[in-house]
């Protein structure tokens, strides 16, 4: 029998070995003892002390049909029994052939071809490297720049910084980067100035559709997705669309992509891809993006890019079961009812706190923009740990916090998830208030 540890003592233990993403080491040793989720079931997780939390974020905006789901819990049990791991360099296995069959079938019409990887961030790489490489096969060798969105966010290897634009994750990176140009996003206009200028030297666009996620989820306006692909091909550059964030329902159509009727030449996907469960990514391609990579040995037109977990048959076996999963419970269809009762319950509750600023939402994807005086209150996180307190897990985007629960979660749930949120937000503004008076004292 494996030896029960209590809280206390991993957490002694984390503090001594673990170095968390995105965390200030130094305030998680100092600040209130961390959660130790041991379990989980359905929308809820639960800590090593019992206690259940509404999974508010769906574990990094990746859950989609709820933990310890039966049928993707026994897809990866029967694909245990078979094969764990065999690697795709030269072999082929049925989960990523019927996966690959299954995401042309669901994506933007047109794409064709599918190269699996292992993060959002990596099918970032693999896309600008397709692109890059393509147009230098196509004799177009001054085709080496691209052009993202300000304040866009598309991973953290070194490429996806480059055609990233948040200063506080990517500019400490600066010397590392390619040199990339930015476009003001929701101005289409800004965009065809700078294609005008510069479209004879850059490969491709990449945008995050209709919403930029890490940025604090801010919206693009209706039509401005299609006005981009408009611009790509008058000035013939290619489109990149990462939907790591914003695809398998979060906007409540299975890829963001879809409420504009768009079909970028190169589509990169993650997350939701497993239901949450193992680590999976991929980017689809065209047959024209394919065609180009086509010829003899000698030619060297190879696609020179791979990873030792590259279509991991667990991973994929998990992706076909999370498919399978939205057909059955016909996920999108119950969706605009969600969508609907979340909308309400942020008008009603969270919207008009003094303490709220904005209040963003494209489908289950939801940003409240906090009316703080100063980053250095740390606002987000006191409503963190507020929430926290009364049963949810929410994670802040500096100020703005995000809301972003498994698509599963039930309509009691949203609204419950909702009603912690606003208690959080007035107690952490409250909370604040004599700070900032003492100060301003």
């Amino acid at each position: 029998m494996p030896v029960v540890r209590d809280t206390a003592d991993l957490i002694a233990a984390d503090r001594r070995h673990v170095w968390h993403p995105f965390t200030q080491q130094q305030g998680w040793c100092d600040d209130e003892p961390p959660l130790i989720i041991d379990r989980a079931l359905g929308t809820n997780l639960f800590d090593s002390d019992g206690n259940a939390y509404i999974d508010g974020v769906s574990s990094l905006w990746c859950n989609v049909h709820g933990h310890r789901h039966p049928a993707i819990d026994a897809a990866i049990r029967a694909q245990l029994d078979r094969v764990a791991h065999s690697t795709m360099l030269g072999l082929a296995h049925e989960p990523a052939i019927e996966l690959a069959e299954r995401l042309v079938a669901i994506a933007p019409a047109g794409l064709q071809r599918v190269f699996y990887s292992d993060s959002g961030s990596t099918a970032v790489e693999i896309a600008l490297k397709m692109a890059f490489q393509w147009w230098a096969q196509q004799g177009e060798t001054a085709r080496t720049r691209f052009v993202c969105l300000r304040n866009a966010y598309h991973g953290d290897t070194i490429g996806a910084v480059s055609v990233g634009g948040i200063d506080l994750f990517h500019s400490v990176y600066h010397p590392l980067l390619f040199d990339s140009l930015q476009t003001v996003p929701g101005e289409p206009e800004h965009l065809e100035a700078l294609l005008t200028q510069h479209g004879h030297e850059v490969a491709a666009v990449i945008v995050e559709p209709l919403v930029q996620g890490a940025a604090g989820m801010l919206m693009q306006p209706p039509g401005y997705l299609a006005r981009v692909r408009e611009l790509c091909d008058e000035h013939d550059v290619l489109l990149i669309c990462d939907e790591v964030a914003t695809g398998f329902g979060r906007t409540g159509r299975m890829f963001a992509c879809q409420h504009e009727d768009v079909t970028p030449d190169l589509l990169c996907v993650g997350k939701g891809l497993t239901g949450g469960y193992l680590p999976l990514a991929a980017t689809l391609a065209t047959e024209r993006i394919y065609e180009g990579f086509l010829g003899r040995f000698d030619e060297y037109r190879t696609f020179f890019h791979g990873h030792t977990f590259t279509g991991n048959p667990l991973a994929c076996a998990a992706a076909v079961a999370t498919l399978e999963t939205f057909e059955r419970e016909r996920t999108l269809e119950h969706l605009a009812g969600k969508i609907e009762v979340l909308s309400n319950a942020l008008a009603q509750r969270v919207a008009p706190l003094p303490g709220v600023a904005e209040v963003r939402q494209r489908g289950m994807m939801v940003g409240i923009e906090l009316a703080a005086k100063s980053s250095q209150d740390r606002l987000g996180h006191r409503v963190t740990l507020a929430a926290r307190e009364r049963g949810a897990v929410i994670r802040p985007l500096g100020d703005v916090v995000v809301l972003m629960p498994p698509l599963a979660i039930s309509e009691h749930d949203l609204v419950a998830l909702v009603t912690i949120t606003a208690s959080a937000i007035t107690e952490a503004s409250r909370a604040g208030a004599p700070e900032r008076a003492h100060a301003a004292a």
